[in-house]
């Protein structure tokens, strides 16, 4: 037999390590080429990483809840020669093919011309197809990445926990539980700065580690400018008003600053893009895929409605609620997480007026919105109650002077104040 090591391959987001999530074989079962193995945890999402080869599990690297680096041992399979050979020469293909990993949704497209081709499954004549080899009783099961993530930071081990959901599922609540049974009086730990006693120390995750580096890029390389304006909104709210009056389909708030922002992106295409430092070129892109930011469990993400361009207010509604849902949940693509070209941010969420925000590096530029109140407002020289909310753009000022910034505000700004008007032009 041959005993052949799968490394855990460069998952594409430019990370070190990721974490173990579940493994989905057990060390006895039999593999084929491509089968899912386990699901890890990167900084933005959790992707299920496929075997090479094929053969019996001879050893798992690494245990649920732990990390492993990238390059360091993941699985190894024993196969009779011939199939070690034959998948060897599989995964040189790969290789050869223009694609540095074998894990299913990076690298090259197996649609592109290099030529990949994935080996097919092998599969038992004649016989009705297997079920999932049964995992060991003494793995726990959990399948919720916030379950683990706040294992994790408390620094407790999921092994020792008992489950208390279905089938034995190890819910928040058990975590909590183990938590708060573990917790002890800890020595005082003295501060050399401040002269006072450290009460807790958490471990950055992968996930805040990887923002914190993005946003430090972001301030060090980018000299940014923000500008602001205050938007009458009561037009827009009451156009969607008479429109769910009538009965008919309401597309969210947000959907209409969707279709506002794409429309100005049009008109300033500049901001659509980023800035090749490496050859000191502007780049515009020809489409718009439109981020937009989200708070999660995990931390800010900033997952895109890909080609928000094509779409119409409707369609940008369905589509921001699937993104944000699946952010939310860990299921975006790796596409809707890395392939934004301008950012939107709904900082009124939080019940806050304004935020100059930190751009979305490599992006040139975000747009911002605080919460939308009544205020004393003059319409035609008289006094009334307005819905206003302030609209805050930060920009790149190497792509772009202050004129630029401001005709892109008012595109977007003058749509909100005469949302039927804009909507019959665009």
């Amino acid at each position: 037999m041959t005993r052949q090591t799968f490394v855990l391959p460069d998952l594409g987001e430019g990370l070190t390590e990721a974490e173990v999530v579940r493994w989905l074989v057990a060390v006895g079962d039999e593999v084929v080429v491509d089968q899912p193995v386990v699901e890890v945890e990167t900084a933005k999402s959790i992707v299920e990483v496929p075997s090479p080869y094929a053969g019996r599990v001879s050893e798992l690297h690494g245990a649920e809840g732990g990390t492993v680096a990238v390059g360091s041992p993941l699985i190894s399979v024993e196969s009779a020669p011939v199939e070690a050979e034959a998948a060897a020469e599989t995964y040189r293909q790969e290789e050869r093919a223009g694609s540095g990993n074998v894990l299913i949704g990076y690298g090259t497209p197996e649609g592109a011309d290099s030529g990949r081709r994935r080996r097919p499954r092998a599969t038992a004549p004649e016989a009705a197809p297997a079920a999932p080899p049964a995992r060991p009783s003494s793995v726990p099961r959990v399948t919720s990445p916030l379950v683990r993530r706040l294992a994790r930071e408390a620094g407790v081990s999921i092994l020792g926990i008992t489950g208390t959901g279905v089938d034995g599922l190890i819910t928040r609540r058990d975590v909590q539980a183990a938590i708060d049974a573990a917790a002890t009086p800890a020595a005082p730990e003295a501060a050399s700065r401040t002269g006072l006693e450290v009460a807790v120390r958490t471990p950055m995750s992968g996930f805040r580690k990887a923002v914190s580096t993005a946003l430090s890029r972001s301030r060090s390389e980018i000299p940014e400018a923000t500008v602001w304006v205050d938007v009458d909104f009561t037009e827009l709210f009451e156009l969607r008003a008479a429109a769910k009056a009538a009965g008919k389909p309401v597309p969210g708030l947000l959907a209409y600053l969707a279709r506002f922002t794409v429309a100005a992106l049009r008109a300033h295409p500049e901001l659509n893009g980023e800035v090749d430092t490496t050859r000191d070129e502007l780049i515009q892109y020809a489409g718009i895929n439109l981020g937009l930011a989200v708070q999660t469990d995990r931390g800010l993400l900033a997952p895109a409605v890909l080609n928000a361009h094509l779409l119409t207010t409707a369609e940008l509604d369905t589509e921001i609620r699937r993104v944000t849902e699946a952010a939310r949940e860990g299921r975006a693509t790796q596409a809707e997480l890395t392939a934004g070209t301008f950012t939107l941010n709904n900082y009124g969420a939080f019940n806050v007026d304004g935020s100059a925000a930190i751009i979305n590096h490599p992006q040139v530029a975000i747009l911002g919105f605080g919460r939308v109140i009544d205020r004393a407002w003059v319409v035609d020289g008289e006094l009334a109650i307005r819905k206003i909310a302030q609209m805050s753009f930060v920009f790149d000022h190497r792509v772009c002077d202050g004129g630029t910034a401001a005709g892109f505000m008012r595109i977007v700004a003058d749509a909100i104040e005469s949302p039927a008007s804009a909507i019959a032009n665009l």
